[in-house]
């Protein structure tokens, strides 16, 4: 492998990996201009729409056209990959810290090795259970602080949140366990787009049903510029960045510097939604990529078409 190609795919998947950790930061910023997670999410998808038909069709020059069973599988995908994981993730982004949900969300990969082991009906070994035992106590650390500090200003919205944003973990995991088994069919690119394209089509309908027309004139510039930004710089440039990563340097090796993600949510938190940083903050973060890190090392969870994040 070519020294100039390794550092190439090493820089693309760093730069994918902070691309993805400011869509948190984005959705906070969002909601301070009074718009819920429906409409985040809708303008999120609306301008992202473009570049993944895009991406379908690029992915699918030269193939076959989708059998009757190919687009049932595609639906299933977009709904559990892209589209319940997106509306999750930033419905349970209501209610807790960027840095607390980037850290639940960062815990998928256990949730596919429990899926697969549940599956093949095998248990996880004792490395692959202590891993998992590390990761969760990150997530726990960080979730206990922020459960007391909120529950002293008399609100419980915490709970709720989490359990959202550990949803949407779940539902992404689902998709990376199916699409595992599909994408060699497809093509990562194709299948990228063609789920994404159904997740796009579901959030925008799902916004037009439940409110008037008259709503997407009520946008403000300033909403529209924050969406352009998570549709662009947090969601489809980090998808093409992590691909060609993968492509570069292989799967392992880019998951490996995706592992920086959660500390750049956490410092950008800090930085432009000032979040405090605890110990337990610290402590957690450490934790789950501690266990992240062990988890990946002994066995990796099957490779998504593309590393993104909900």
């Amino acid at each position: 492998m070519a020294a100039p190609r390794v550092l190439q795919g090493y820089v693309l998947a760093l730069a994918g990996a902070i691309g993805f950790s400011g869509k948190a930061i984005v959705a906070k910023l969002l909601y301070r201009h009074g718009i819920d997670a429906v409409a985040a999410v809708a303008l999120r998808m609306l301008l992202a729409w473009p570049f993944f038909v895009a991406m379908a069709w690029w992915g699918g020059r030269g193939k076959p056209a989708l059998t009757r069973g190919d687009h049932r599988r595609v639906l299933v995908l977009g709904i559990s990959g892209y589209y319940l994981a997106s509306v999750l993730d930033f419905s349970g982004l209501q209610f807790i810290s960027a840095s607390l949900e980037r850290l639940i969300l960062y815990v998928y990969p256990t949730i596919v090795l429990l899926i697969v082991a549940l599956r093949a009906r095998r248990p996880v070994s004792r490395g692959q259970a202590l891993a998992l035992a590390v990761s969760y106590a990150g997530v726990l650390f960080a979730f206990g602080n922020e459960a007391a500090a909120s529950l002293q200003q008399g609100s419980g919205h915490i709970v709720w949140g989490s359990a959202l944003v550990l949803a949407s973990a779940v539902s992404y995991a689902i998709y990376l366990v199916l699409s595992a088994e599909t994408v060699g069919r497809f093509g990562a690119v194709r299948l990228t787009g063609l789920a994404s394209g159904v997740a796009c089509l579901l959030c925008v309908g799902q916004f037009c049903l439940l409110r008037p027309w008259s709503a997407w004139a009520e946008f403000g510039p300033a909403v529209w510029q924050l969406s352009m930004i998570n549709a662009t710089a947090c969601t489809v440039a980090p998808m093409w960045m992590v691909m060609r990563a993968m492509e570069l340097i292989g799967a392992s090796h880019a998951a490996q510097v995706g592992m920086v993600g959660p500390l750049f949510t956490v410092l950008l938190a800090i930085w432009l939604l000032q979040e405090p940083f605890t110990l337990p903050l610290l402590m957690g973060t450490v934790l789950v990529l501690l266990g992240i890190g062990l988890l990946t090392r002994r066995k990796a969870p099957p490779a998504p078409p593309v590393a993104v994040d909900g």
